[in-house]
């Protein structure tokens, strides 16, 4: 017997915030099973707090109120997982993995919060450590659960359609050729020889960014909006939080969203929460 498992992802900068400005009734009304969350700012018992009557996995970042990812379930969680990279790679509050067992199958869940980087400074080789540290862990995390998922907060924008104003970011990070080669090379058919945007040639990986898959070749739908201007009411914005997929799970996805706040006034965070629907288990 199948289920189907709403899955959701969202940067909610800062859980205590997030909540206290509606987070929880858009919790409610949404009806999510699994929810990966990034920047939530708090440590297991603030986050505890916040969203009682959840299973909650969580690893908070080595500074205190920065950082911190979660993943909230309803099913039990099997395992968990927080080392990404080489052991002096401080990748704290930023990568989370659980295991969970679902109709009889085995899935794996990913929080990932990646850097938000400012090109050539320190900041940004902190980006590039840890985007390198993904393109080592993902053909593992593959190798070992055939249906898993990386969600959250990667902080680039792949291609011209995911950046309402691309042109004028060309040299900023978020958009910088090198970090879209990365998502090149992720996304390509596994096993393929791949000329990244940047000139450089590496092999697919296979997974499937979901969101694209469904909307197809259209701007955005964006997932984040500055909250300077009057960004957010011009739909001016960056499509930078992601569900990337094994094939093997991408083909199980039965509806996708992303759940834009109807004004700016009812948002909870500067982000949209994601949220996809699969089948998980005999199909």
């Amino acid at each position: 017997m199948s289920e189907l498992l709403r899955i959701a992802s969202v940067n909610v900068n800062g859980i205590r915030a997030a909540v206290r400005k509606g987070m929880i009734e858009w919790l409610d009304a949404t009806e999510v099973d699994v929810l990966a969350l990034q920047e939530v700012r708090a440590d297991a018992d603030q986050l505890a707090h916040a969203l009682p009557g959840w299973e909650i996995v969580a690893d908070e970042a080595t500074a205190k109120g920065r950082a911190g990812v979660a993943i909230l379930t309803r099913t039990p969680v099997a395992a968990v997982r927080t080392e990404l990279g080489a052991p002096e790679f401080d990748s704290a509050g930023r990568w989370i993995e659980a295991d969970l067992v679902v109709a009889g199958e085995s899935l794996t869940v990913v929080s990932a919060y990646v850097h938000t980087g400012e090109a050539e400074t320190p900041r940004q080789d902190e980006k590039w450590a840890f985007l390198d540290a993904m393109d080592e862990r993902l053909p593992a995390l593959r190798a070992a659960s055939p249906l898993s998922l990386v969600m959250g907060d990667l902080n680039v924008g792949h291609r011209e359609l995911d950046i309402k104003n691309w042109r004028g970011n060309r040299k900023k990070s978020g958009f910088l050729p090198r970090e879209r080669a990365y998502f090149d090379r992720w996304l390509a058919a596994e096993g393929t020889e791949v000329e990244a945007v940047d000139g450089t040639r590496g092999t697919g990986l296979g997974w499937v960014d979901v969101g694209r898959r469904h909307h197809g070749d259209v701007e955005g739908p964006y997932t984040w909006w500055s909250m300077r201007g009057r960004a957010f009411d011009n739909d001016t914005g960056w499509r930078i939080d992601y569900h990337l997929a094994t094939p093997e799970l991408a083909d199980r996805v039965e509806g996708y969203r992303i759940d834009r706040a109807s004004t700016w006034d009812t948002r909870w965070s500067d982000h949209a929460p994601v949220i996809a629907d699969y089948r998980i288990g005999s199909v």
